[in-house]
C-alpha cells in the first residue's frame, strides 16, 4: 500500500507535470470494476461532466489524499487505496490492465488512474466542502509539512496509552504511516513495537520525534518505497528506491545492520512487524 513518501512523491511530479494545464475530458473506462473507484456517484457522467475544460492550478496533498485544485472551485480528489497508481501517458500508448480513468489535456497527454484492488478512489468536491468529508477531516498530524513542533508531538503524544507500532499507525493520530515505515521509524528510534507509549523517557520520546521526520524524509528524497510485487510506481512508471535502504521490514532473518543479531519478526494485529530484539528496547 502507498505511504505517505509514495503519494508525496507523486505530488511532487504532479505540481510539476499539471499545473497550469487544462482536462478537456475525464473519461471512466467501461471496466467491470470502474464504478467501484468512482462509488460516489451513481451515474459515470456526473463525474465526467465535472471534469470538461477546467484548469489544474495546483496539487496539495492531505495525508495520503491528492488533491488537484481546479479553477473552478472544486478540487478533483485521488485516494490510491491499496494498489493504484496514476500515471502519466501519451494517448498512443498502451493501455495498462486496470486502467479506469483517463484524463485528457487539451494540450496532449494523459493521465491514468489504475488501480487492479480496486480500494482506491476518484471524485470531485467543491473546496468549500473539504471540510466536510470525513476521511479528510479526521486526519491526524502530517510529518511531511513542517509544521508539527517538537512541543505540538510532545503534547498529543502524551495524551496517549497504547503500543508503539499501533500508535504509528493511527492515522488520526499521525497520518500516513503504515507496515513499512513504522518499522523502520522504531528502529531508527531503538524502540520495540509493543512498547507501551507512556513507558517513553522524555529521551527516547525525543527520539522518536525525530526518528519519524529522518526516515519519512529520506524516503521521500528515495522516491518511496517499491517491494518484490513492484506495486508502487511514481508518475512516470519508475520503481522508489527506499527499498535498497531498509534495515529492519521484511528483513527477517538477516543480521541487524548495526548489533549483527538476527532480525525477527512478529505478528502484530494481523501483520507482521520486524525489529531487532538487541538494539530496539
Amino acid at each position: 500500500m502507498p505511504e505517505l513518501p509514495e503519494v508525496e512523491s507523486i505530488r511532487r511530479d504532479l505540481n510539476l507535470e499539471v499545473t497550469g494545464r487544462t482536462i478537456r475530458s475525464a473519461r471512466v473506462l467501461d471496466t467491470k470494476n470502474a464504478v467501484r473507484v468512482i462509488r460516489r456517484y451513481s451515474r459515470r457522467e456526473d463525474f465526467e461532466d465535472q471534469l470538461q475544460g477546467v484548469e489544474v492550478l495546483r496539487v496539495e496533498r492531505r495525508g495520503k489524499y491528492l488533491l488537484l485544485v481546479l479553477n473552478n472551485q472544486t478540487v478533483l480528489v485521488v485516494h490510491l487505496g491499496m494498489s493504484g497508481q496514476i500515471v502519466l501517458a501519451a494517448p498512443a500508448d498502451p493501455l495498462a490492465g486496470h486502467t479506469h480513468v483517463v484524463f485528457d489535456f487539451a494540450d496532449g497527454g494523459q493521465l491514468r488512474y489504475v488501480d487492479p484492488r480496486t480500494f482506491g478512489e476518484v471524485f470531485v468536491a467543491d473546496r468549500s466542502d473539504l471540510g466536510e468529508i470525513a476521511e479528510l477531516n479526521k486526519l491526524g498530524m502530517d510529518p511531511l509539512t513542517g509544521s508539527i513542533t517538537r512541543e505540538q508531538f510532545s503534547e498529543r503524544f502524551r495524551q496517549k496509552k497504547t503500543r508503539l507500532k499501533s500508535l504509528l499507525m493511527d492515522q488520526g493520530f499521525i497520518c500516513g504511516i503504515g507496515n513499512i515505515y513504522s518499522d523502520e521509524i522504531l528502529f531508527a528510534a531503538g524502540l520495540r513495537y509493543d512498547r507501551s507509549s507512556e513507558t517513553l523517557t522524555p529521551e527516547e520520546e525525543h527520539r522518536l520525534y525525530l526518528a519519524i521526520h529522518e526516515i519519512l524524509d529520506r524516503a521521500v528524497a528515495s522516491r518511496g518505497t517499491s517491494m518484490r510485487d513492484e506495486q508502487y510506481r511514481d508518475l512516470y512508471g519508475s520503481l522508489g528506491g527506499f527499498q535498497d535502504l531498509l534495515k529492519v521490514y521484511q528483513r527477517e532473518g538477516h543480521s541487524c545492520v548495526r548489533c549483527r543479531t538476527i532480525i525477527q519478526r512478529a505478528r502484530w494485529s494481523n501483520r507482521s512487524t520486524h525489529f531487532c530484539p538487541v538494539c530496539q528496547v
